[in-house]
């Protein structure tokens, strides 16, 4: 049985495989053993340990009652005299060797239990802290986004007026110049806005809020724009639905800033996975290589930041397509 157990028994108990032919074979040797000794019937206080390691909690009552009852039955042919008292024993034994099985697997249950709460406390901790963060990095850029548009935007809006006021015509080329200039400024510092603030998402679902920046991008630039949504819509982390408003309204800014398109088309799509922005324009197109002024560096690191990616086509012919996909 010693031997048995070296070769077979350790790597099974260690690797937590229950082997039903091992436990059989200990159990004839055992047999085997108190039938010819009958004091060997003190193996018991091994066998039964090893049992509950071999075969499940069922399998190994089965087994305590089968090793507990060898010697009474070997008593009924060989020493019937013995059989009484062995009996009794035998009744003892099997009872205290499955209340003790039952009792240390109960205990193994309840510190397995427990290392899984563990782990999910350590787990909610940890989201804890990421929203935390989240939450803090939200508050600073709305922050950020309401002194930009309290001292700069308010700032070149007076600038504008004031030029207004003294030339209505601009007729003056220097003062025009100095109105086109505080306009053009005026429009980075509302784009700078839009893109801190994340207030669009808060007052609806990602296709409203991507559906009226094609909106006011159709408005403000006079190109025709739509917007197509597929697949199931369902709610994504607030990461992930941020970098895809944040790359649509780039994008679009894109397409009036550089294209000269006359048409652009914005798609959301749903996967089982992941979620794709693709923004297509019929303009002008550019090198892709040479796009990094165009904002698409930011666009690459803000998709990274949520393990997403960017995808540049352009071509002179058929225009732009920028395609944003992100897991979710």
């Amino acid at each position: 049985m010693a031997v048995l157990h070296a070769v077979f028994g350790r790597r099974l108990v260690r690797a937590d495989r229950p082997s039903g032919r091992l436990l059989a074979a200990q159990l004839v040797l055992f047999a085997t053993a108190v039938t010819l000794v009958p004091e060997s019937n003190w193996l018991l206080f091994g066998l039964i340990p090893l049992i509950f390691q071999l075969a499940g909690l069922r399998t190994a009552m089965v087994g305590v009652v089968l090793a507990n009852t060898a010697l009474p039955v070997s008593d009924l042919i060989l020493r019937p005299e013995a059989f009484g008292p062995d009996l009794v024993i035998a009744t003892i034994s099997a009872a205290a060797g499955i209340w003790l099985g039952f009792w240390i697997i109960r205990v193994i249950e309840q510190s397995q239990e427990r290392h899984r709460l563990n782990q999910e406390l350590e787990a909610s901790r940890a989201e804890v802290a990421r929203l935390s963060r989240e939450a803090g990095v939200t508050a600073e850029r709305s922050r950020l986004a309401a002194e930009i548009h309290d001292t700069l935007a308010q700032g070149f809006t007076s600038i504008i007026t004031l030029l207004q006021a003294a030339d209505p015509e601009l007729k003056d080329e220097k003062i025009a110049l100095a109105v086109r200039t505080a306009r053009e400024n005026l429009a980075e510092s509302r784009s700078l806005v839009a893109a801190l603030s994340p207030s669009p998402l808060a007052s609806g679902s990602l296709p409203s809020a991507v559906r009226r920046q094609v909106d006011r991008f159709a408005e403000e630039s006079g190109v025709r724009a739509g917007l197509r949504v597929t697949g199931d819509e369902r709610e994504l982390p607030t990461a992930a639905e941020v970098v895809l408003l944040r790359a649509a309204q780039e994008a679009l800014t894109n397409v009036r800033r550089h294209a000269s398109a006359r048409e652009a088309a914005v798609l959301l799509a749903y996967g089982p996975g992941s979620v794709r922005l693709v923004v297509r324009d019929d303009g002008c197109g550019f090198e892709p290589g040479a796009a990094d002024g165009y904002g698409l560096s930011g666009m690459r690191a803000r998709a990274k930041q949520v393990s997403g990616a960017v995808t540049v086509r352009s071509d002179p012919d058929t225009g732009t397509t920028v395609e944003v996909e992100v897991p979710a």
